[in-house]
């Protein structure tokens, strides 16, 4: 059985971790509040990629938290992830469930209205709206959202859905206000000085806007 919480997903990013170990920041990330990791690597080999998913996914398994691998369905497998984050040029998403099984989450990013309408004819687990803000950690992607966007898009998705881009602790809440059903972010962890104050401060937000939404 699939159960996650999209409340704070953070993505990893070792060039913003200011030069301590991508295992330690998570970890601390995790104690203060940290629901879901995707681990995402563009600049190593598939060995090393590899290695660093079966050490987090060690690390991650006593708290409960889901390990997800970006883009990598094969790095995924490898390493028995819980869950695979693709976006709109990765592999499509019925030949990513049939390899990787029912049983696993599968999220998907939408950058327009018209995404999310073609999201909704697929049993994936979650929907990541891309970007909501412009940010500099991700330039691959489709023109900035804004909450407008969030709103439209969460109106319309069957999915749950959670906030991809330029969020942290001054705009966590608008964009839960607006109806996304968690943030990811990257630097606002990555490369905060003490990553588990920063998780805690962002889900104690996220948590309040969540309980106003009831």
């Amino acid at each position: 059985m699939k159960t996650f919480d999209l409340s704070l997903y953070l993505v990893t990013d070792r060039d913003l971790s200011l030069g301590r170990s991508l295992e330690s920041v998570v970890m601390e990330a995790v104690e203060g509040g940290v629901t879901m990791v995707q681990l995402r690597e563009k600049n190593c080999s598939g060995k090393m990629f590899y290695e660093e998913a079966v050490r987090l996914k060690k690390c991650l398994k006593p708290y409960g938290v889901p390990l997800i691998i970006n883009d990598r369905l094969d790095i995924a497998m490898a390493c028995d992830a819980d869950g695979l984050h693709i976006g709109q040029t990765d592999l499509p998403y019925d030949i990513v469930r049939r390899l990787f099984g029912k049983d696993k989450i599968i999220g998907l990013s939408v950058e327009s209205v018209q995404d999310t309408l073609d999201a909704n004819a697929l049993d994936v687990d979650y929907i990541g709206i891309s970007p909501v803000f412009g940010t500099p950690t991700k330039t691959d992607t489709a023109p900035a959202l804004g909450l407008e966007g969030i709103r439209e898009i969460s109106r319309i998705s069957r999915h749950p859905s959670v906030g991809i881009g330029g969020i942290n602790s001054h705009n966590a809440g608008v964009v839960i206000a607006a109806g996304a059903d968690g943030i990811s972010v990257v630097s606002a962890i990555m490369s905060a000085p003490q990553p588990r104050e920063a998780a805690n401060e962002l889900r104690n937000i996220v948590n309040t806007l969540k309980s106003n939404k009831l």
